[in-house]
């Protein structure tokens, strides 16, 4: 057993951030991180993943100007895997989970750490707020934000503080964490939802704080968003084969649009053959209209106030099915066959344009 894991880390933070591919985004959240204003000790251990974009080179980089930066190896690449790496490797009594894709709010820690206290929670959370720079990535960042898009997790639009289901990033409680075994690293997706229902199920409480807020990044480019979803679902699907229904309803509503869209093709087909007529194709047709306000339901997330520009609204009106449909099809692979080494292959050989 890791020493980390025998004896008491002393009062402190450590920030643990996987890393691969993100030289466009690293720096910022690395300086999102250090600016965070503590009473006591802190730290951010990154766990570095083989990336073919010069992020590895970065990283470096700022460790040598900033004796708070550690680094420590993730050759697998899989984000518990490095997560857990960097638990093991660092040194203080809380853990705060960091993302390359995301940006600390000022006094995001400070409130996170009294939040802690205040409610005696294991792991605490707050607001992902999406924002984007093209009108691509303020498509996917305002669906992101919107109930419709990714349905409604607390941590997407929630405004009650109160015990939560799950924590996005996580502040934790490194001793709780040593309770319930660190992160899972069978599971490549999801990992956050399945610790938290381990340190529930310990009878520890995870909790929402909205006043807690990071800016998180979307994919840039259509084809990363709809691997990155397909990836998500395919684990979201592995997850209800371990875990059953206590994965939330929502979860089911992209499959579920899938299996519709896959039944209206054949009823179609039937109906141009010839194969289905009369009565029988009247009754078929029925398969239609639940698509039909799906249809509608986009159109009016693409025009309604706040939008954006022509073209973010425009992209608006492929995002939010690309996202929907490629979750489903994954969910639905995840389910029936299990996720297996599905990756999300969005984060692989990637070329990102830098933030100014």
């Amino acid at each position: 057993m890791h020493e980390n894991e025998t004896a008491v880390p002393p009062p402190g933070v450590s920030f643990v951030m996987p890393v691969l591919n993100e030289r466009a985004y690293l720096e910022h959240a690395v300086a999102s991180v250090l600016e965070q204003e503590l009473d006591g000790p802190a730290e951010l251990v990154l766990a570095l993943g083989p990336s073919t974009d010069g992020t590895t080179e970065l990283a470096h980089q700022l460790a040598a100007e900033d004796d708070r930066i550690r680094l420590v190896g993730n050759p697998a690449a899989h984000i518990p895997v490095g997560l857990n790496a960097a638990i093991r490797a660092s040194r203080y009594s809380t853990i705060i989970r960091v993302d390359a894709h995301s940006e600390l709010s000022p006094g995001y820690a400070a409130r996170a750490l009294l939040t802690l206290q205040r409610t005696g929670a294991a792991n605490v959370g707050g607001v992902m707020r999406a924002d984007g720079r093209s009108p691509f990535q303020k498509a996917v960042a305002r669906l992101y934000n919107s109930p419709v898009g990714l349905g409604g997790g607390a941590y997407h639009s929630g405004n009650q503080e109160g015990e939560a289901e799950s924590a996005y990033l996580g502040v934790m409680r490194r001793d709780v964490l040593d309770e319930v075994g660190l992160f899972d690293e069978s599971v490549r997706r999801g990992e956050d939802w399945e610790l938290n229902l381990r340190i529930r199920q310990a009878g520890h409480r995870v909790w929402f704080d909205p006043a807690l807020s990071v800016t998180y990044w979307p994919r840039e480019s259509w084809l990363r968003l709809a691997r990155q979803f397909n990836a998500t679902g395919a684990w979201r699907g592995e997850l209800v084969r371990r875990f059953g229904r206590r994965n939330g309803i929502r979860y089911f509503a992209p499959p579920a649009l899938v299996v519709l869209i896959a039944l209206a093709l054949v009823v179609a087909a039937l109906q141009l053959t010839g194969a289905l007529t009369g009565l029988v194709s009247a009754i078929a047709s029925l398969v239609y209209l639940p698509l039909a306000a799906y249809v509608a339901l986009v159109l009016a997330v693409a025009l309604t106030p706040g939008g954006g520009s022509v073209r973010q609204r425009l992209w608006t009106l492929l995002v939010l099915p690309t996202m929907h449909v490629s979750w489903g099809l994954g969910f639905l692979g995840g389910v029936l066959r299990g996720a297996r080494d599905t990756v999300d292959a969005s984060r692989l050989g990637t070329r990102n344009t830098p933030l100014p």
